[in-house]
């Protein structure tokens, strides 16, 4: 029986022909890297390759690392096998990962979304013999609004709050849902700060993307300045000792978990704003029938469920265990969405 193209061992999804991991969990010599959050690309590897836009973004986090940056569709081979990276949709600079052997396709998708954000290159279909996909909202319980219908109640949001004196807090994590925050906050309303963490990430995508001004808010901050203004945030800062600062303030947040009322409840926020960087149920199916693909091995999320219901419509699907995370309802720290 011949060994797969891709396996999941204790280190992540290697690749035996070539010797090289796909967003490996443990270091390794050799690792191509969809995307710089940070359960996907992680300290140690000896040598990284990932997408050119992805590099400013992983060495802001990894600090000085032997990274190579490789354009989309470009195809690199090592060992005999080809490799390429392309679009995911999921965050500036995020990649799908397409391994070719002997007439074998692989497409590895790390996060992935179909809505075009206007921030990430969008989403490309890739087609392949096996597609590994994320399940994270992978119930048919999730299903997203256009884009531009939830930040016009984002908008309006900020408005009501500034007409009522109060400061609007929106947590996002501070690399991807953060960035795609102020692409679409409407500047007309008023200013935007951000807190440290955001503003450190948000001025490295700025070399990528065209972002609107910030202003980082430090010490020397004063609370008049903020008043009716709308905060960027990372969800970690609720509830501490920095958020002092912005009262009277109002809180929400912006992820596909908003869906559930009880996520916004045990978050104690005030606004839930249903926005995710990961594909709803239709997505996810949709974009698992333009593969072409017969095998999916559904790798972190809703993975037993989802995967049953790829096998009752005729695909070989299976799950796999990684150390992936899947943006727990629940989370406050996790720099991912």
């Amino acid at each position: 029986m011949k060994t797969p193209l891709l396996v999941f061992n204790q280190k992540g999804i290697y690749c035996e022909a070539a010797d090289v991991y796909l967003d490996p969990w443990k270091p390794v010599k050799k690792a191509i890297i969809s995307h710089g959050h940070a359960d996907h690309s992680r300290w140690g590897h000896q040598q990284y390759i990932t997408h050119h836009t992805n590099v400013p973004i992983i060495k802001h986090r990894l600090g000085d690392i032997s990274v190579t940056g490789k354009a989309w569709n470009e195809t690199f081979t090592i060992n005999g096998v080809k490799f390429s990276l392309h679009p995911a949709g999921h965050i500036v600079g995020s990649s799908q990962i397409r391994v070719e052997h002997k007439g074998e396709v692989w497409v590895f998708t790390g996060d992935y979304k179909t809505e075009d954000d206007g921030l990430a290159v969008p989403y490309e279909v890739v087609k392949c013999h096996t597609f590994i996909t994320e399940c994270t909202f992978g119930l048919p319980a999730f299903k997203w609004l256009p884009q531009q219908q939830v930040f016009n109640d984002i908008n309006n949001w900020w408005q009501q709050n500034q007409d009522d004196g109060r400061t609007s807090i929106l947590f996002g994590y501070s690399l991807g849902k953060a960035q795609r925050l102020l692409k679409h906050l409407d500047t007309s309303i008023g200013k935007i700060y951000t807190h440290g963490a955001v503003e450190n990430m948000t001025e490295v995508v700025r070399e990528i993307a065209d972002l609107p001004p910030t202003e980082k808010i430090t010490r020397d901050t004063k609370k008049e300045d903020i008043k009716g203004n709308i905060v960027i945030a990372p969800p970690s800062t609720h509830g501490s000792p920095w958020i002092k600062k912005m009262v009277p303030y109002v809180t929400a947040s912006a992820s596909g978990w908003m869906t559930f009322r009880g996520a916004r409840r045990r978050r104690a926020i005030d606004k839930g704003f249903v926005l995710s960087d990961h594909c709803d149920w239709q997505g996810l199916l949709t974009s698992i029938r333009a593969t072409g693909a017969e095998k999916v091995i559904c790798t972190h999320g809703y993975t037993d469920i989802f995967s049953r219901f790829l096998a009752e419509q005729g695909y070989d699907a299976r799950t796999e265990q990684t150390q992936y995370e899947e943006e727990n309802a629940d989370q406050t720290s996790k720099e991912k969405d």
